[in-house]
């Protein structure tokens, strides 16, 4: 089971509508379509060849992890987070990532130093690009992999559902380029982490999300209408090369 951030999550299933949800998951969390964006159904089913039927069944999915919102007699959106649920989650990142760091660093051991390194490294490099995506899906990764070090599923499932309501609020509330979390704030995360000090890694992690919080812009912006055709067209021809 393949997932957005590259770790096995409850978003990511194997049945036949996959292709369609996962694409939608990686258009919404790496801000192709913005928070507010409508979904038409007809629209979708046109640009994946598939019924409204199918296209209502992947949005009734997202419905229920609450990356969609679906209205009556109004149709299918992306979520658009208010300031205070923007606020609200990332103040239960910080709560349980914060919690969770004692057993992180009891458990913590080379590999996994080596495997967040490369993360750091990649998620600056994308930041030094300008490679949005790339630089969200890094940066969510980067707090999933850290606290999937705890041996803790349940938690870490969460985390990882939570980067996604993350992207959304960033996606909704951020500046023009915010991608993700500072990179440098993970460089000096990964340090405080070989270092084995509880105190200060609690500190600073949780810094960095009052941080995140604090660039927050609560002022309500609203996105162009979203070109599905061009938004898809890479991941429909992968589909479609893949199925030949």
């Amino acid at each position: 089971m393949t997932s957005w951030s590259g770790l096995n999550t409850a978003y990511f299933t194997e049945d036949k509508d996959d292709h369609i949800y996962n694409a939608l998951v990686r258009s919404i969390v790496e801000h192709q379509l913005l928070p507010g964006s409508k979904l038409p159904e007809e629209a979708l089913a046109q640009v994946f060849s598939v019924s409204r039927t199918g296209i209502r069944r992947v949005l009734q999915r997202l419905a229920a992890v609450q990356l969609v919102t679906i209205l009556p007699k109004r149709g299918a959106h992306v979520t658009a987070p208010d300031a205070a649920e923007a606020r609200d989650v990332f103040a239960t990142r910080k709560i349980l990532e914060c919690a969770n760091l004692p057993l992180v660093i009891a458990r913590c051991q080379s590999t996994h130093l080596v495997a967040l390194k490369k993360l750091v490294q990649e998620e600056k490099r994308a930041h030094d690009e300008r490679d949005g995506a790339a630089a969200i899906r890094l940066s969510a990764a980067f707090h999933v992999q850290l606290q999937a070090i705890s041996g803790n599923k349940v938690l870490t499932e969460s985390v990882s559902q939570l980067t996604l309501r993350s992207s959304l609020a960033i996606a909704a509330w951020g500046a023009p380029w915010q991608q993700g979390c500072r990179c440098h704030d993970h460089a000096d995360l990964l340090e405080l982490l070989k270092k084995r000090d509880t105190a200060a890694l609690a500190n600073s992690m949780a810094q960095h999300f009052d941080s995140i919080v604090a660039s927050l812009r609560f002022e309500q912006n609203k996105g162009p209408t979203p070109d599905f055709a061009q938004i898809f067209a890479a991941q429909m021809a992968v589909t479609e090369k893949d199925s030949d």
